[in-house]
């Protein structure tokens, strides 16, 4: 297990972030990127979370609504990893799925291309 602060650990979530191909990262629309050090005790492998209403999934009816949440979680990510650079991998993985389901794609489709 490797150590990354809390700190340094966000900074790598919002790196993902911003890395996106810039027509990609264009239509993200109404959703936040959190860092937290656990996930809920119920899945405490859980690298990250997506909780929202998808894209695929809006309608009329959705304006006004909060803003989607894409939770990365730091502490089960950590005890995956053995260096940093492995923390940035996991990490730049860990957002994409995230976003990936902020697009509508499920677990399934993600399996199937390499995002697990």
């Amino acid at each position: 297990m490797v150590e990354v602060s809390h700190e340094r650990f966000a900074e790598l979530a919002e790196q993902a972030l911003a890395e996106l191909p810039p027509e990609l990262a264009a239509l993200l629309d109404n959703v936040v990127l959190f860092v937290e050090d656990d996930p809920p005790a119920d899945d405490p492998d859980l690298l990250g979370y997506y909780d929202g209403v998808p894209l695929t999934e809006r309608d009329s009816t959705y304006a006004g609504a909060l803003p989607d949440r894409i939770m990365v979680f730091r502490n089960p990510t950590l005890a995956i990893c053995d260096t940093e650079a492995d923390v940035v991998d996991e990490v730049g993985i860990t957002v994409v799925h995230e976003i990936a389901h902020h697009f509508g794609i499920d677990d399934a489709r993600l399996h199937e291309l390499g995002y697990a």
